[in-house]
């Protein structure tokens, strides 16, 4: 069949199926059947019953013929097998299609937890599924590295409904259980969608539309979706030097941190917030810690992202001491290299002198990964002198770097952070509920208190306080943002609660 041929059948088989199959046309059928029958006309009602069901197979076999889910030449679909559809369609007079990009979450994590080869295994089964879960003549891409891609079949209109309603069914295929040895695993992910139009971006726009949206999506969280907006400045991840512009960031402030609440699972009160490095970057706007963390070790600035978002994260205690909030604490992330230093517990002391903190409002967060895979007595010594000071150590990610029961006790940890892979799905998953009742038995045993990451629903609130569960920290309870914002959420949550007015909350320090 000539290539002609081909785009010709495309385009009918997409303007026909599309009006034919429209919600208003298929109400007309049963109406024609019911008139074909009242008026005697056996073989008009016969046809009428006949017609849809013919239709519909004619749609999909010329949905098939004009663009396969794997087109010839391609053993798997990829970046530029997208491309390729998005051009053809482009060349469709008054049709449309849609482009989306989708990126498992928290896959280093994933790997870290499970190693590489289970990590690809669970990715070709996402992609099974994501393949089943789209049309015939859908294109299904593999971009690798936990990330896919879709090009819809031709449609009338993308609206930006339509395609957001696709892009959810997209996470919630993801989100089904899989099931990896004797463990339950939920995975989720971000979309970013972008639409092809007449007369709008060309194909190449909107798959890199598509792209940035993506990105825009990973920085707003798991298992987020953002749509592109045409005229919106666009980049590619990786276009730029990020390493060689670390230094200047750090120095100037641009990476600072934004903080995310935590709160007491059963008085709702807030105890404290998380530091969470943000770079406000003058060209590429608001960067989270996945685009940038390469680019800061790469540069060797670890130790210093580290010092800064410390000095940044004491300075914000003292501005909420003076606006009366002066019994929440706040906690830092520290890598494996500032561990290992042995006047890193010094540098800590310091900091918490100049800013006149008591010790125990810090928490220093160590990774379970890294707690997991230390072998060496500096990390020890560093933790023993940091707890000699008073600071509190928390347990980060726990359950995914599969730290022992030893490890926990030679650390001296005051407090363990379920990861969110664990809290996603605990209201309706027995399995899941089993696990997290276990990791909650376990540090009620050890004496020591077990806060719950990644809280999105009331539902998994409300299982995680009635397993007893002591602190929380999620979406529900608040994304991460600014100091200055804090000052305004801290206000209208005092300003809700009945146990006190919003003006004891955050009045300024006399």
């Amino acid at each position: 069949m000539s290539r002609e041929l081909r785009q010709g059948l495309a385009h009918w088989h997409a303007r026909l199926g599309t009006a034919l199959l429209r919600t208003e046309v298929l109400a007309l059928f049963p109406i024609l059947i019911l008139l074909a029958y009242q008026t005697g006309r056996e073989g008009a009602v016969i046809a009428t019953a006949m017609a849809l069901p013919t239709l519909l197979a004619l749609r999909n076999i010329g949905g098939a013929m004009a663009h396969p889910m794997y087109p010839s030449g391609d053993r798997r679909p990829n970046r530029d097998t997208m491309a390729a559809m998005l051009d053809r369609i482009a060349a469709m007079a008054g049709m449309d299609t849609a482009c989306f990009v989708l990126a498992l979450d928290d896959r280093e994590a994933l790997v870290t937890r499970w190693g590489r080869d289970t990590a690809l295994a669970l990715h070709d089964r996402c992609r099974l599924r994501l393949e089943g879960s789209l049309r015939r003549g859908d294109l299904l891409a593999d971009l690798g590295e936990g990330r896919f891609g879709v090009v819809l079949h031709p449609v009338e209109v993308a609206r930006l409904g339509i395609r957001e309603g696709i892009a959810a069914r997209l996470c919630a295929v993801v989100a089904e259980p899989l099931i990896v040895g004797d463990a339950t695993l939920r995975l989720t992910a971000s979309v970013g969608h972008a639409a092809l139009r007449q007369g709008g971006a060309d194909a190449a726009s909107t798959l890199t539309g598509a792209e940035s949206a993506l990105e825009e999506a990973i920085l707003a969280g798991p298992n987020s979706i953002r749509a592109h907006v045409p005229g919106r400045a666009l980049t590619r991840p990786g276009e730029d030097p990020l390493a060689e512009e670390v230094a200047e960031a750090l120095t100037s402030g641009a990476i600072r941190p934004w903080f995310q609440p935590q709160v007491d699972a059963v008085t709702g009160r807030v105890t404290g917030f998380e530091a969470l490095a943000r770079w406000h970057h003058p060209r590429l706007g608001l960067l989270g810690p996945a685009r940038f963390l390469d680019a800061v070790a790469e540069a060797g600035r670890m130790e210093a992202l580290g010092l800064a978002m410390r000095r940044h994260a004491l300075a914000a205690l003292a501005t909420w001491d003076r606006h009366g909030a002066d019994d929440i604490t706040v906690s830092v992330n520290a890598c494996a290299d500032e561990l290992r230093s042995p006047t890193y517990a010094e540098q800590v002391a310091w900091d918490l002198d100049t800013h006149d903190i008591a010790p125990s409002r810090l928490a220093i967060e160590v990774l379970e990964t890294v707690a997991a895979t230390a072998r060496d007595d500096s990390i020890v010594a560093t933790l023993g002198a940091l707890r000699g000071q008073g600071v509190a150590i928390e347990l980060d990610d726990f359950g995914v770097g599969q730290a022992s029961l030893l490890a926990i006790r030679r650390y001296g940890v005051r407090r363990i952070k379920i990861d969110r892979s664990f809290v996603i799905g605990v209201d309706a998953d027995g399995e899941q509920k089993a696990m997290v009742g276990a990791i909650l038995s376990m540090a009620r045993e050890m004496g020591i208190e077990a806060l719950a990451e990644g809280v999105e629903t009331e539902e998994e609130r409300a299982t995680l306080t009635a397993m007893g569960c002591a602190a929380l920290q999620g979406f529900l309870i608040g994304k991460p943002m600014p100091l200055a914002e804090t000052l305004r959420w801290l206000a209208s949550r005092e300003a809700g609660r009945s146990d006190g007015p919003a003006e004891r909350a955050l009045r300024p320090a006399q």
